[in-house]
Formats: C-alpha cells, sequence, structure tokens
C-alpha cells in the first residue's frame, strides 16, 4: 500500500511536523510511504526521517534555485493542483484544513483521502463545504474528536476518529532523576509563554539557588526573554540553549520539565518529556498538556494564569524526590500509548475499516 502525508513544510521545527514524521518512519516498516513538503526551505529537515520514508518537495525555496512561476500564492497553488491531479497513492493524509480542502477537490477519487488535524480551522467555512469529500477526519485527542464533530455537524460527511501522536520508536533516553534541572522546549513565540515560565522560575531559584531552567529551541520572542532574564537577575539560573534535534537527550539530563503555552494545541514536548521518564508541570487549559498530564499520576496541572502556583509547584516537586520518581513512572506508562508502533497499528487499523 502506498501512503503519502502532506505537509506545509516538512523542514520546520514544528510538534505537528514531529508528530507526522515520526508516523511515517513507522508506517514505512510495512508500506511505502512519502512525505509531501509544499515547501523546502533548508537542505535537510529539521527532525529525522526514515530510511525507507521518500521525501518530495514541490516549492524550494532555498536561496539559488530558479523557478519558472514567480514567488507567491499562486505558484504554491499550481504546483499543489499538479501534484494532487497527478497523484497515485492508496492514502493520502494531510496535515491542516488548507490541504485538507485542496486534497478534497483535487485528490483521485480513488485515493482514500483522511484529514489529520490537531487545531480548530480560523476560516471554518472552506472546510465545512469540503470536507464531506474526505474520507475521514482524524485528530489526536478525544477533546479534538468532539470539536471537529460539532464543527463538522450532521448529515453526510466523514467520521471522525481518534488516534494519538506518535513518538518515535525507543529506546528512549532515560532520565535519573538526580539533575537539578528544570528544562522546556518549543518555540519561542508569544502563545508559548515563556515569558510566564521565567518569572515563576524567579520564585524558584530565590529559594532552591542551585537549580537551574534551561530552554531549548528558538524563535522570536528570543530578545524579549532575554531582556527579562537581565530585568530579573537571572542569567545565572536560566539558560537558552538554542534548537536540537535531540530534544528527548535534552529532556533526559532534567528532573523537571515545564509547560506554560498559553494555546497548546499539541503536546509533542510533553510526551517526549514522558518518553523520557519526567514529570510535567503545566498550565491548564482547554488542549494541549490538559489532554495528557494527571495530577498525582505522571505530573502537576496547575490553574492557567496563576503563575505564583506554579512556582510553588515546581518548588513541590524539587522538594520532593519520592515524588518526583513516582510521577516519572506515570509519565514512562503514558508515553508507551504513544509508541510509534503503537500508534502506526492504529491507523491501519482505520486504513483497512475505511477501504
Amino acid at each position: 500500500m502506498k501512503i503519502s502525508l502532506m505537509l506545509a513544510s516538512a523542514y520546520v521545527m514544528r510538534g505537528d511536523v514531529r508528530s507526522t514524521l515520526n508516523l511515517a518512519t513507522a508506517l514505512a516498516e510495512r508500506h511505502e510511504v512519502e512525505v509531501i513538503s509544499i515547501r523546502r526551505q533548508k537542505e535537510k529537515p529539521f527532525f529525522p526521517v526514515g530510511p525507507n520514508v521518500q521525501l518530495r518537495s514541490l516549492i524550494d525555496l532555498r536561496p539559488g534555485v530558479r523557478h519558472l512561476l514567480p514567488r507567491g500564492q499562486v505558484r504554491t497553488e499550481v504546483a499543489l493542483w499538479r501534484m494532487l491531479r497527478s497523484l497515485r497513492s492508496d492514502v493520502l493524509i494531510t496535515t491542516r484544513p488548507g490541504l485538507g480542502v485542496q486534497a478534497a477537490k483535487h485528490a483521485p477519487r480513488e485515493t482514500l483521502k483522511i484529514a489529520r488535524e490537531w487545531s480548530r480551522p480560523a476560516v471554518p467555512h472552506p472546510v465545512k463545504r469540503s470536507y464531506p469529500r474526505l474520507n475521514a477526519v482524524v485528530t489526536a485527542t478525544e477533546a479534538a474528536q468532539e470539536e471537529w464533530t460539532r464543527l463538522l455537524g450532521e448529515g453526510p460527511g466523514p467520521e471522525v476518529h481518534a488516534v494519538p501522536d506518535a513518538l518515535p520508536d525507543g529506546p528512549w533516553p532515560r532520565s535519573r532523576m538526580d539533575n537539578r534541572i528544570v528544562a522546556a522546549g518549543g518555540r519561542w513565540v508569544p502563545a508559548k509563554a515563556y515569558d510566564r515560565l521565567i518569572r515563576a522560575f524567579a520564585v524558584v531559584a530565590d529559594k532552591r539557588p542551585d537549580w537551574r531552567l534551561r530552554l531549548y529551541g528558538g524563535g522570536t520572542e528570543e530578545r524579549r526573554l532575554r531582556a527579562l532574564v537581565r530585568e530579573l537577575d537571572l542569567h545565572n539560573h536560566v539558560y537558552f540553549m538554542g534548537t536540537t534535534q535531540d530534544l528527548a537527550g535534552e529532556f533526559a539530563k532534567a528532573s523537571i520539565v515545564a509547560s506554560t503555552s498559553r494555546t497548546e494545541d499539541l503536546g509533542m514536548s510533553v510526551l517526549e518529556a514522558m518518553g523520557c521518564g519526567v514529570p510535567v508541570v503545566a498550565f491548564e487549559g482547554p488542549r494541549g498538556p490538559t489532554e495528557f498530564v494527571a495530577t498525582g499520576y505522571n505530573g502537576v496541572l496547575v490553574p492557567d494564569d496563576q503563575e505564583d502556583l506554579f512556582s510553588a509547584a515546581l518548588l513541590a516537586l524539587i522538594d520532593d524526590e519520592r515524588r518526583r520518581r513516582s510521577l516519572a513512572a506515570g509519565a514512562l506508562e503514558t508515553a508507551i500509548r504513544h509508541a510509534a508502533v503503537e500508534v502506526a497499528d492504529q491507523w491501519e487499523k482505520l486504513i483497512a475499516g475505511l477501504r
């Protein structure tokens, strides 16, 4: 069976890209699998891709590459239309609403078309109009499944299924839980709210000065976050570690992973932390960490916008090694349910049922 997975770009650092490439690698063990990247900005993808996965792009944005059509939306739409019209795959999996709409319009009728969705579309009307031509919509969590079921409404249309995100196959690095490090990873953008984490850690640093906060990633907020660290005099306590392809390996050096995102639609960094046996402290919310973190089992959830309580939760875990290790065991049990081989099996059963 030939399976195509389509990404806006396979070359950027995003949780949905990480999850999709993990799934492609797992499926490629038993099927012919390709990842179609609409845009290509770099020589290699940021995240690793399995050796059995074919990778192709439609628009090459690397410096020095010439094109017949000028840059812009028209060139992208023409390239996408041509690719979809000539697609010869048994299954096509899209990864955002805009791509799902185009697949519904232009992909061959005999191709099984599945939209993999993580968040609600910004403009729902095209989705409601086009998605009835798809065979299924798949979300990563049950909460998202309910949201998409309400969005698509009653009547003819694809059924909405829930299949979890895939972590790469192990063995995973395991935290020894004895390093005095709190870690966080992801894009440094306003929605991730690293400013909340830095302010909360200022309280921790005052009371437990031997602990450190390591921030992994990169983004537009870096200058502002560095200024906040200087303002709070945390230069000996908060470290900007930059981007890494081995976030799991870095999380394994920590004893706690923190998530302070305001609009976390995807919990890949949370899942990666749990795969390393590290408990997670996160803010509550309708999506994201709330759907993976269970207080007292694999981490701690804190009411949103309560930075003082977030500091208190970090301090409580810092001072209780036995509890940290207990939560770490629950984190590992949670991660097992997201192992790539398990998730690939669920996708295969879903596809078989649709066919």
